[in-house]
């Protein structure tokens, strides 16, 4: 009789694992899944963009009229953090491009954001304002200090790139900030 009872256990293990199995398929096919999707989420900043601009002490850039092939990936505002704005997208060719804006110490917070570029004694003259050009090992950048902060457009982007960045930067809209997947 035992030897009966641990033969019922195990076939009875067997089926528990089978449902189990048969139960998790059903739910992985049921799920949609889609290989080709993109898997960075677009973000929709316009609320952070309207709070940052409200909160911070200098006028918070952000672009208007990229092309929809620039995508919002990533967005914060920290007030105990010298009121820091930050705004990253991944330009067209999927290249990391972000606008950084601090009132902190500038030499502290441009080596932080840029990942230690230094600066290369150039300037470039974009939108009508000066920027300095930065370049590091990892992030190259255009810096320009005015209107009480230090604005920063970073990444790992051609410099083509930042200079779009920065030509499209500008303060106090919040209406055109597009949407996720919108224009």
């Amino acid at each position: 009789m035992a030897g009966m009872r641990g033969k019922q256990t195990v076939r009875d293990m067997f089926l528990s694992m089978g449902v189990i199995v048969a139960v998790a398929g059903v739910i992985y096919i049921a799920n949609p899944h889609d290989e080709n999707a993109d898997p960075l989420k677009a973000v929709d900043y316009r609320v952070e963009l309207t709070t940052a601009q409200r909160a911070a002490p200098y006028p918070v850039l952000a672009p208007q009229g990229l092309p929809e092939s620039w995508k919002p990936t990533s967005v914060s505002y920290a007030r105990q953090d010298g009121n820091s704005w930050h705004l990253g997208f991944l330009d067209p060719d999927r290249e990391y491009v972000a606008v950084e804006q601090s009132t902190g110490p500038a030499q502290k917070y441009i080596a932080k954001v840029t990942h230690d570029a230094k600066d290369t004694g150039k300037s470039a003259r974009v939108g009508g304002d000066t920027w300095q050009r930065w370049e590091g090992p990892k992030y190259d950048a255009l810096v320009r200090n005015a209107d009480g902060a230090t604005t920063v457009v970073t990444g790992t982007a051609p410099y083509e790139r930042l200079v779009e960045m920065a030509e499209a930067l500008e303060a106090g809209k919040t209406a055109e900030a597009p949407a996720p997947g919108t224009s």
